[in-house]
């Protein structure tokens, strides 16, 4: 057998065992939330879901990092969902919802990765405004800093006009090249 059909077999046998073992997952963790409502994890099991179909995607059709993406964004959203739907995180999807932008913002490292392959401007200053965003509004969210967010926003508003300036600075500079 020539070693290219060997290494499309092998890939196929690779990736049959992937999805079996996605689906095989997906089925033992329905059978193991005996205690919760089966409700509050279909969601959750929906994004991990569409996160695997688009992680095919992203495999199968090359050159595609949207896909890659909502991928990784789509199973960090299920997994946090999940894990909220357990119980197994303590904190109610009201106060721990700026996670969402940090999981955005890590979604895009390896989107951008594939896409560029290597660091480049148009998606790392949007994944460090991204994370930087969620950590910030996570912050106050969790009630972490003694003040609030409009106190924090109208004392501290300068450091907003710097850090935009920031931004435009490097996007000047990325353009350049």
């Amino acid at each position: 057998m020539p070693a290219t059909l060997q290494k499309t077999a092998a890939s196929r046998v690779v990736f049959a065992l992937g999805l079996l073992c996605m689906v095989g997952g997906i089925l033992s963790l329905f059978a193991a939330v005996q205690g919760f409502s089966r409700l509050s994890v279909v969601i959750p099991f929906l994004f991990l879901i569409a996160g695997a179909i688009l992680a095919v995607c992203a495999i199968k059709l090359q050159k595609r990092s949207i896909y890659l993406f909502f991928a990784c964004l789509f199973l960090l959203v299920g997994f946090f969902l999940f894990l909220l739907a357990l119980k197994i995180v303590p904190i109610p999807f009201s106060r721990a919802w700026p996670l969402l932008s940090i999981f955005a913002g890590l979604s895009l490292i390896p989107a951008g990765w594939r896409r560029f392959t290597r660091f480049h401007a148009a998606w790392v200053l949007p994944t460090a405004v991204f994370i930087g965003l969620g950590c910030v509004l996570l912050v106050f969210s969790l009630k972490l800093a003694p003040w609030s967010f409009k106190q924090f926003i109208l004392d501290w508003w300068p450091i907003v006009v710097v850090l935009a300036g920031f931004t435009l600075f490097f996007v000047s500079i990325s353009h350049r090249k």
